[in-house]
Parts: structure tokens; sequence; C-alpha cells
């Protein structure tokens, strides 16, 4: 409560307000509160009470998504116009100065919408669509952008006189988003941007203002690239027959062509892993995101987003909790000696202060120094460790069967099994090793086969690609490998390669890179692996489905990733460019019995290149991409790198 206080807007102040990440109740009553600042970053708030103050706006209040009661009554500026604001904007409003809108705010949201957008479509099909020549240059487009909001705004009429100021606010907001969905121009709520012609043209991703807020509201945490510019460019496998200056509409554009291009954008460029909190550390490596698992209920659950955007992300002495949407770090955490080269999620149901059962995210870390730390991120509390190897781990995972299990990957030729104990309402939790696997090199990756997780485990390793039996129902604990796999080698077969990267696309199909330049492999688990062999270390010849086109590089350790719900694979490269492959063409025929192998290298769907981007002026040293990963709807790329940036894009 900071009712009574005299408050002004000024004296909310962000930095500060930025870190009650689990704030659900806020009392401001009786102040002398004009608007809202926009940066209070508060993303639990659930109640909120302005209630006496001297209010004029109230289109701020967008960045408390999850607010459920609202009341600012005796704010002599705000109207009806207001109370329609607040409905559209706050998807999850029940109540309003006490009233329950539910039903209001619905049909504010549905049906208002509806009839709007079809008016405003009507509105630019009748007067404007025949004036913009087939060939329009920026400038012409600017013209009819500026004349058709004037326009609409003055023309398009719905429902009473008295909410007109809130159908003229719906309206300009709807236009714009239908002229960025037709023409190609960019969304902006304020200023009229200067079009861009070039898409090679320098372009900042945020102002310095923006950038400044953004640091303030993280504090101490990272240092957002200030100064930074920015040239996106992408490099596509056919290429468009217009000029770079034509923005085509989507009707126009060519469909072969509209399924090629990702078109991702640069989102944030972090700084977040610096050692001391040094802006001048380009040196510390990243290694390892992991996107959180959505909850099905609690603080946590973002319903305007329907996958998580918050990611886990490691390298040097820190690991970061990072909101991919907003650029903010929402939490650090630090140990001086480490250094941390893999992060691994799962949810435990516990019980923690009320005796009721409860889903939480549970964040596992490891690296050099062979101990898994355990956070428990909403409590921003580590609360255990295992030391699980005395030489560093390479990577951990966690069995998506069986939440409490968790695989360590060690520089000691070891993977381990777990099993973390489920902590109990101090936090007091047992952990124990059930099963060792003894490999004849490192593992570098390791991945559980998805039709049977508690059966079979396969590694990347130093010198090969291998497969464990993993069930626990046989008594022996310590277990060598059951089959290695032999890969295609200029002219012959061989078992003994770099295998750096590995993952699975779907069910049966692995992703694997190995030592070999320029080669990615596709193949089959079903059809390379023997289940009814007997006997171990056994050697198998890998159904190779189709290799994919990469760098020509021998730099080792850049690793790959898959999208499995979007059947997509990921890889960055020696240049700071991300390989993007869509194989969604393919994944039929090679599940078919009699799947063929594709004779020709598959080449990337797309290319993300590395922005032009200068930091201080300069451009960084030699960037390398150690990991990319997406989020599984393939809403937002995070790009881990080689000098201390993560860089987000966000797919348009």
């Amino acid at each position: 409560s900071l009712s009574k206080l005299e408050l002004k807007t000024g004296d909310l102040d962000p930095r500060l307000f930025s870190r009650l990440r689990h704030l659900q109740k806020l009392d401001l009553s009786d102040n002398l509160l004009d608007k809202f600042p926009n940066s209070l970053t508060l993303p639990d708030l659930r109640v909120l009470n302005c209630n006496n103050n001297k209010l004029e706006d109230v289109t701020a209040l967008k960045q408390f998504p999850l607010l459920e009661e609202l009341t600012y009554e005796n704010n002599v500026y705000l109207t009806l116009n207001d109370d329609y604001k607040v409905m559209f904007l706050l998807q999850n409003l029940r109540l309003l100065n006490g009233k329950d809108i539910t039903k209001l705010a619905n049909h504010v949201r549905r049906v208002n919408s509806r009839k709007l957008t079809s008016k405003v479509t009507a509105h630019w099909e009748k007067f404007f669509r025949d004036q913009l020549p087939e060939k329009h240059t920026a400038e012409q487009v600017k013209s009819i952008k500026k004349k058709f909001l004037k326009s609409v705004q003055t023309n398009v009429v719905y429902g009473p006189s008295s909410l007109s100021e809130f159908t003229r606010w719906r309206v300009k907001m709807i236009a714009e988003e239908f002229l960025a969905y037709s023409l190609g121009l960019e969304l902006n709520s304020d200023t009229e941007p200067e079009e861009k012609t070039d898409e090679n043209e320098e372009e900042s991703t945020e102002s310095p203002r923006e950038a400044a807020e953004d640091v303030a509201q993280v504090g101490d945490f990272s240092s957002y690239l200030s100064n930074v510019t920015v040239t996106p460019s992408k490099r596509k496998r056919n290429h468009s027959k217009s000029s770079p200056g034509n923005k085509r509409s989507k009707s126009q554009a060519n469909t072969e062509e509209e399924a090629e291009d990702v078109s991702a954008e640069p989102l944030h460029f972090l700084q977040c892993h610096s050692k001391g909190n040094s802006r001048e550390d380009f040196k510390t490596q990243l290694w390892s995101c992991v996107f959180e698992p959505v909850l099905d209920s609690g603080a946590r659950k973002d319903p305007i987003v329907s996958s998580s955007r918050t990611v886990a992300t490691c390298g040097g002495e820190s690991v970061c909790l990072i909101d991919c949407e907003t650029g903010t770090v929402l939490k650090k955490y630090k140990v001086a000696t480490e250094e941390f080269f893999s992060v691994a999620w799962t949810t435990l149901t516990m019980v923690i202060s009320d005796s009721r059962k409860k889903a939480h995210n549970i964040l596992a870390a490891a690296g050099r120094r062979g101990i898994v730390k355990l956070i428990h991120v909403a409590a921003d509390f580590c609360y255990g460790e295992i030391k699980a190897h005395k030489k560093p781990i390479a990577t951990v995972c966690f069995s998506p069967t069986q939440e409490t299990h968790l695989f360590t990957a060690s520089y000691d030729k070891r993977i381990a099994l777990w099993d973390i104990g489920i902590p109990d309402c101090d936090y007091n939790f047992k952990a124990s090793q059930l099963l060792v696997l003894e490999t004849a090199s490192i593992p570098l990756r390791i991945a559980l086969v998805p039709t049977c997780p508690e059966q079979y485990l396969l590694a990347g390793c130093e010198d090969g690609c291998f497969a464990w039996n993993i069930k626990l129902d046989k008594g022996q604990k310590t277990r060598p490998f059951e089959a290695i796999f032999q890969f295609p080698d200029d002219e012959s077969m061989t078992t003994s390669h770099r295998v750096d990267g590995l993952a699975f696309l779907n069910d049966d199909v692995i992703v694997s890179k190995s030592s070999k330049p320029g080669c990615i492999y596709l193949w089959s688990w079903s059809r390379s692996f023997d289940a009814k062999g007997k006997g171990c270390q056994r050697t198998m010849s890998a159904v190779i489905l189709a290799e994919l086109e990469w760098s020509t590089t021998d730099m080792s350790y850049l690793t790959l990733s898959t999208c499995p719900a979007k059947e997509y694979v990921f890889c960055g490269d020696e240049k700071g460019s991300v390989w993007m492959y869509n194989l969604s063409s393919y994944t039929a025929a090679w599940g078919s019995a009699k799947g063929k192998r594709s004779e020709r290298r598959i080449s990337p769907t797309q290319i993300l290149k590395w922005p032009e981007l200068r930091v201080n002026g300069e451009q960084p040293p030699e960037i390398l991409v150690n990991n990319v990963v997406a989020d599984p709807a393939f809403t937002y790329l995070v790009v881990l790198t080689s000098v201390n940036i993560t860089a987000i894009w966000k797919k348009s």
C-alpha cells in the first residue's frame, strides 16, 4: 500500500518497481499521479487501485497484462472512453471500478473490433487502393499512409457519440495494422518514420533513450549494448525479381518465395554474462540456453503467448533468465569460481509454504567444477548442489518422462544418471546416483530416444556416436555402450569422428554434426539401431536419409538444435550467421517404409547473417555462434556467441 503519500508520477522509480517481480496487489489511491511511467514492469500484478488521483491517460496500464481488478474512480479527467480502452488493452480484466465487465469486455474485444476492421478495410478499398500505383516509391507510400490515417479516423463511425474518442483510437490502431499487413509498412504509434527504400540501409534497433531505459530496468545485471547499429542482412535461396525499393503486398508475393523466407528480425543484443559486470568483456563464451517450460498455472504463465518467452542462458560465471520479448534480464545467478557449460529445466510438484502441492520449474546448471546447482527460479533460491563428477560437466539433460531423473555427461568419460529427489517445504532433498554409462571418449552432446526415453540414450562424443541401454530394471549399475555408429567417410565408412552436434528432429530422425567440414547428417534411429542383436559394443551403420549443406569450417563445438513442432534445424557458424533448414517437405518421405536417401545435399532455407553490429563505433572481433535455440513455437531464436553477446531474433 502506497496510498495517501502525495506521490507524483516522477516518484514511481522504474528501477525500484522493476525488481518487484512477484507483486500482485498495489494500492496507489489518494495521490497526485497524472500518468503511469511506461516501464514499471510488474509482471505479476493482479489488483491495482488508483482512486482519487489526477490521471489523464490509461494506455500505459497495458504493461500489466495479468491485471484482473482495476479501480480509478474520482480521476476527473478519465471518461467512459478510457473504460473501453482498458477493457481492450487488458485481456484478463474482470472487475473495473467494482463492476464485473467480463461480458462487455468480450464484446469490445471481439464484436467491436470485427465491425471496425471491416469498416476500415472497406474505406481503403473504396477510396485509396487505386491511388497507389503498382510500382510505388517510398514517398508515395508515406503520403498515402498519412492521408488514409486522417481520412479513416474522420469518416469511420460506429456506436454512440459518447464513445467517439475510443472509436477513433481503435480505428487508427486497426488502420496501422492493416497498412503494415498489406503494404509491409512498419508499425508505429506516434512518429512518422522515414520509410526505408533499401533493405540494406543501416537501422538502429533502438533509440539511445530506450536502451537507457532497459539498462535502468535491469540495474547492474546487464548492459544493453548501447550505441548499437544493426544492419540485418538475409540471404535467400531464390532471389526476389522485384527491386528492393518495391514493397509488395502479400497477395502479390510469390508463394514459393514466401515459404522460403523465414523473416526473422533482430530484437535485442545483450551483454549480460560479463565478468564483474564489465562492459568491456567481449571474451566470455556463452554455451547453452533452454526455454522455460510453461506451467499450467501460477505466476510465471503469461497468457499473451502460447509458448514460453523466458529463456535460461549460461556462460562464464553466471546463469541468466531473460524475457525474450522485452530483452529484460529477469534474474542472474553467479558463482565466482565457476564456468557454466550447460543448463536444463524440469518441473517438480512441490509443497512449499501453504501445504498445497504446486508445480514449480527447477533449473539445473553445471560446468567446469563438475557440480550441478539446483535452482528454484520463482523463489530466487539455489537450494542445493550435487557433486556429480571430479572433472567438468559438458552437458546435462532431464528425462522427459521421469521429472527427477537428470543425466550429466562429463570430461571423466562417464555419463551419470541421477535422481535429484523432490525438495520438502524446507528444501531438504536427497539425490542418488542410479547409473553410470562408460564412454570411450569425452561425451559432448546427449539425447534420449523420443519413442523410448527410459530405454536408450545417444551421445555424440569426441571420438564417435554411441548408444546405451539405460533401462533401470537391469541389475548392472555401470554399463559399457551397446552400439557405436559408423558414417560415410570419403570412400568408406568410419566410426572415428568428433560428433559435436546431436538432436532428434522427430521421433525417428536424428540430426548430427561431425568433424567432417561442411556436413550435417540426418539419419534414422529405427533403421540404424538393431535392438534384436545380442551383446555390447556392436558396430552399426547409420542409415543416412540426407545431408545438409553447412559451412566448410573445421571449427568444432558449434552445436546444432532442432524445433520438432515446426520441423526446423538450426546451426550457427564461424562468422556469426545462423543456418536454418525447414525440413517439413522431406519428413513424410523419410518416414515411409521405402524412404530413400535424398541424393543431393539440402541447402539452408535461409541464412540469417550476423548484423553489422558496432559497439562504441567498432565491430566486435571474430564472432562464433556456439549455440542457437528456438522456443517450441519458433517465435524467438536465441543466438549465443563466443564474444559475450546474446542475440535474440523474433520471427516476424
